[in-house]
């Protein structure tokens, strides 16, 4: 059966890349970390107005990864937000797994025939939602591709800039370990966009120091247990490495058990990215030495409103930049806690550029 779904499914994406191609020549395949037309997220209601007035009845449409992720699940709640504020139901649904390809593009195909005004989708891969973009063109409903695989074709992104989460924390051990030393990248699924940019930005900026050397960069596949494998694995290779990347949290805490199981916990740096709760914790508790947040709350606040002025019939660049920022214990404080509005606190840092 999974060798028939994985052929339907290779099928359907070769007709769907097929069909495209007269599409394909109209817009550029989309890089949204490179995308010069962009706006940031701070920009919105400067440049673009105060939230606008909807079609009576408009609704929303959103198609994730999974629910078994806390990031993805944080990006609902603020399509949830979002939504209540302006008085937008939004249906958020998801596949079963973050390897679901096929069980998320139907969730998605369904969405295009049930009466929704834009679908806001984050896709498995850079390619199994590719038809989705040809159906909802031909039905006249905008798709915004939503952090952080990418839609070679999609018109519309919202998102961070993928690779800045690895050149943050190959600074970090640039500015916090002058001696350099031995380090390791634990990767996401292979040949996802994000996967990808974060993985190069780490690499290809700690090694412009001649201190550092990446003795190992290997799949975690977004999966904990994988990654405490690989870590272990690599840990036994090589007991004096000094850090590990790791392309999302779960991952990262995944290399935490293993350096604490190794006994060398206080010693390897370990880091991740997306700020799950999870995370936060480790990082008070001492464990996690950091994650690059990318607040997945307020980036889907930003997409649902995004699709909603696309509704609204107003002109959009096709990136808006959501923010993010490199959390460590020396700042935790200001990102979370009691009496802390993030969204105030990233505005000021969008002002100052940090």
């Amino acid at each position: 059966m999974k060798t028939f779904l994985k052929t339907t499914l290779a099928a359907g994406l070769t007709a769907s890349f097929l069909f495209s191609a007269a599409f394909a020549q109209e817009l550029a395949p989309l890089n949204s970390d490179t995308e010069k037309d962009r706006m940031d997220w701070s920009q919105l209601e400067a440049k673009l107005g105060p939230f606008p007035k909807l079609p009576e009845g408009t609704k929303a449409g959103a198609v994730s990864k999974t629910l078994t992720n806390e990031y993805w699940r944080s990006l609902g709640l603020g399509y949830e937000a979002f939504g209540k504020k302006v008085g937008v139901p939004v249906a958020y649904q998801a596949a079963q797994s973050e390897g679901d390809q096929l069980g998320q593009l139907t969730i998605a195909e369904g969405m295009i025939t049930q009466g929704y005004n834009v679908l806001l989708v984050s896709p498995q891969t850079d390619a199994n939602l590719q038809p989705v973009i040809e159906q909802a063109k031909a039905a006249n409903i905008p798709v915004v591709n939503v952090n952080d695989a990418v839609i070679p074709q999609a018109e519309h992104y919202v998102g961070n800039v993928q690779r800045d989460n690895g050149v943050r924390v190959a600074k970090w051990f640039i500015e916090n370990r002058p001696q350099g030393g031995k380090v390791a990248i634990v990767e996401g699924q292979a040949g996802v966009y994000a996967a990808v940019q974060r993985t190069d930005g780490f690499k290809s900026t700690i090694t412009k120091n001649d201190k550092f050397q990446v003795v190992a960069s290997v799949p975690g596949n977004w999966d904990r247990q994988t990654s405490y494998d690989a870590a272990t694995n690599i840990l036994n290779q090589h007991p004096d490495l000094i850090g590990f990347y790791a392309n999302n949290d779960g991952m990262a805490l995944g290399i935490v058990e293993a350096v604490k199981a190794a006994g060398l916990a206080g010693k390897v740096a370990v880091f991740g990215t997306d700020g799950i709760s999870d995370a936060y914790a480790s990082i008070k508790a001492g464990e996690l030495t950091g994650t690059v947040d990318s607040f997945p709350v307020l980036t889907g606040e930003v997409a649902l409103e995004t699709a909603l002025r696309l509704v609204a019939g107003q002109k959009l660049p096709r990136v808006v930049a959501t923010p993010q920022a490199l959390i460590t214990k020396d700042n935790l404080s200001r990102y979370q806690g009691q009496g802390v509005d993030v969204r105030a606190v990233l505005m000021e840092d969008a002002k100052t550029a940090k």
